[in-house]
C-alpha cells in the first residue's frame, strides 16, 4: 500500500494558480492584485484537478475537469457550499514551459438576494510543478 501511495504522489502534478484582479478606479497595480486569489491544486489524473484557493480572508475549494479545448471549473467556500457555488468554463494557454495564462468565465449557480446572477470574466495564471 505504501508503494502505491508513493507512486501516486511521485507521478502527481501540483498546480499553483492565481486570478489577476484589476485595481479600483484610482488605485495603482500592487502585488496584492496577483496574490489575493492564490491557490494550489493537486492533479488526480489527466482530467481532474482539486485544490484550495484564497478568497479574501477565507479559503475556497475548487475543482477542474479538463476538456479537449478547455476546462470546466467549480469553486465554493468551505461553509455553505451549495448556496455559494460558482461554475465556469476556461482555457489554458501555454506561454512558456510550465507557465499558463488562463482566461475564464464563471457565474454563481444561485441568484443573490436581489435576483441577480451575473457572471465575471477572469484572467488567471497557472504554473504546473
Amino acid at each position: 500500500m505504501t508503494l502505491a501511495l508513493v507512486t501516486m504522489f511521485a507521478s502527481a502534478q501540483i498546480m499553483v494558480i492565481t486570478t489577476v484582479e484589476q485595481p479600483a478606479d484610482d488605485a495603482e497595480w500592487e502585488m496584492s492584485n496577483f496574490t489575493d486569489n492564490l491557490g494550489v491544486g493537486y492533479q488526480l489524473n489527466e482530467k481532474i484537478t482539486i485544490g484550495a484557493v484564497k478568497n479574501g480572508e477565507d479559503y475556497d475549494l475548487w475543482g477542474r475537469y479538463q476538456l479537449k479545448m478547455g476546462y470546466l471549473s467549480v469553486q465554493a467556500p468551505m461553509e455553505e457550499m451549495t448556496d455559494n457555488l460558482n461554475v465556469g468554463v476556461g482555457y489554458s494557454l501555454k506561454v512558456w514551459n510550465s507557465l499558463y495564462v488562463e482566461p475564464s468565465y464563471s457565474m454563481p449557480l444561485k441568484e443573490d438576494g436581489e435576483g441577480n446572477r451575473e457572471g465575471a470574466f477572469k484572467l488567471g495564471v497557472a504554473y504546473k510543478l
